[in-house]
């Protein structure tokens, strides 16, 4: 299947790309059969249909096109392998010469893979954050699970932080009280933060039955985003008493029958969290080094169509959730203030990943790293233990949405970031040497 490549630029390229008629009559006859099957026509039987018939009654053209449209990604897969380069989005296609019987050629202009010069390894530094005190982890979680197992009682004095007070709230305007803004019998612990600004410290002082006046700007309803003056009223303010850390505590929340065998698997537990914090910020900025350093440009109409769709898929996932952007940037607290700074570290985080994910491709490409059966077997039963499935239930799942390809090529990359890895220096904020290792890949492919 003669093939030619054209270099429009230095990345993205034009195949011109012939199909003798000899590769498009099993198409052909393809096409005349499933019409025949669907079409009645008087004095033949369904199916039976000569070919020359169906030219007559529907037009030859008609035919080619289907069969066309059949053999061009075979066509179009073959002169990608022939002409060894790397294909990113997909191809404009156009049919440019049409002899019945003869030949077809059609043309596929695609954006590539530009050339990558990979960096030495050995020059990539980062350094992480060191390892928090263990201890101190330990004894935050048990502080959680006591304020969530805690019990209250009613106090006849002013509230204080930790506290648990009822209220009711009224948001007015100009005197005028806004609808969606009033709520009556809120529960909330003082120093937990989530509610609006300025109740906290309007209502700590505060005892049962007393009232207190503040500014701030609503959170929810049809005012969302909208200043209002709020008024406050107490209650009832409770207590809270938290259990005692003893024998009785560690059975009541754990597996365990004593404290020290409760604190003992919290720090196993604290002990491979902040390992993994650190492996993860160590990896994230030694891939950062390796973006930096190899300087790819992405071709400009592949990565707009790929931050298309990601804004896409987001504005779709926000819609079905019933939140606008703002809505959701407020209630999730997110690090962006505005959804222009939202944008703006997406479409970032996505350029890098995709940055780096054509480096690391490159890089095992150089290093001939190789996929085995044995790689998927274990993806897919890791992916089970993530997931609460069984591997059975995640090979079905491969299988049906054509993921097989994707999670090989996301184990190879891992393959090849453990290569980077490996002679890259990675120190904590203490100098001490880190040594990295790649993730999983059920880990960075993580649930689709």
């Amino acid at each position: 299947m003669p093939s030619t490549v054209e270099q429009l630029n230095p990345s993205r390229v034009k195949l011109t790309v012939e199909i003798p008629f000899a590769d498009l009559k099993p198409h052909l006859d393809k096409a005349y059969r499933e019409i025949a099957s669907q079409v009645s026509i008087p004095g033949f039987r369904k199916g039976k249909v000569p070919n020359l018939v169906i030219d007559q009654r529907f037009g030859r053209a008609a035919v080619l096109q289907e069969a066309i449209n059949a053999a061009l990604p075979t066509a179009y897969e073959a002169a990608i392998i022939e002409s060894e380069i790397v294909p990113l989005g997909e191809p404009a296609i156009e049919v440019t010469k049409l002899e019945d019987g003869d030949v077809i050629e059609f043309t596929a202009e695609t954006d590539v893979r530009p050339e990558i010069v990979v960096p030495d390894f050995a020059k990539l530094k980062a350094t992480v954050e060191s390892l928090r005190e263990v201890d101190a982890e330990v004894e935050e979680r048990i502080d959680l699970l006591r304020r969530r197992f805690a019990t209250s009682s009613e106090v006849d004095r002013a509230a204080t932080d930790g506290d648990q007070v009822v209220i009711d709230l009224v948001g007015t305007r100009d005197g005028e009280p806004l609808e969606d803004a009033t709520a009556e019998g809120v529960s909330y612990v003082l120093g937990s933060g989530g509610m609006i600004d300025g109740l906290e410290e309007a209502v700590i002082g505060l005892k049962a039955g007393d009232t207190a006046e503040f500014s701030s700007t609503l959170v929810g309803g049809a005012f969302e985003g909208e200043p209002a003056d709020i008024t406050v009223t107490v209650k009832k303010v409770n207590e809270q008493m938290l259990p005692e850390v003893d024998d009785e505590f560690a059975s009541m929340i754990s597996e365990f029958d004593t404290v020290e065998e409760m604190k003992a698997d919290l720090a196993k537990a604290v002990e491979q969290m902040l390992a993994s914090e650190q492996q993860g910020e160590g990896r994230n900025k030694i891939l950062e080094a390796l973006v930096a350093e190899a300087n790819l440009e992405l071709p400009e109409t592949f990565l707009s169509s790929q931050l298309a769709a990601q804004r896409s898929q987001i504005e779709a996932q926000l819609a079905q959730a019933g939140l606008t952007l703002e809505r959701y940037l407020a209630q999730s607290q997110d690090e962006a203030g505005t959804p222009e700074e939202f944008w703006k570290r997406q479409d970032e985080g996505l350029e890098r990943a995709l940055k780096a994910q054509l480096i690391l491709d490159k890089i095992a490409e150089d290093n001939e790293v190789t996929t085995e059966q044995s790689d998927l077997t274990q993806l897919i039963v890791s992916k089970a233990a993530a997931n609460g499935t069984s591997p059975e239930q995640e090979l079905q799942h491969m299988m049906e949405h054509g993921h097989a390809n994707e999670w090989l090529g996301e184990i190879r990359r891992n393959k090849a970031l453990a290569l980077v890895l490996a002679k890259a220096t990675v120190v904590d904020a203490a100098g001490a040497a880190v040594t990295l290792t790649a993730p999983d890949a059920a880990e960075t492919l993580g649930e689709e």
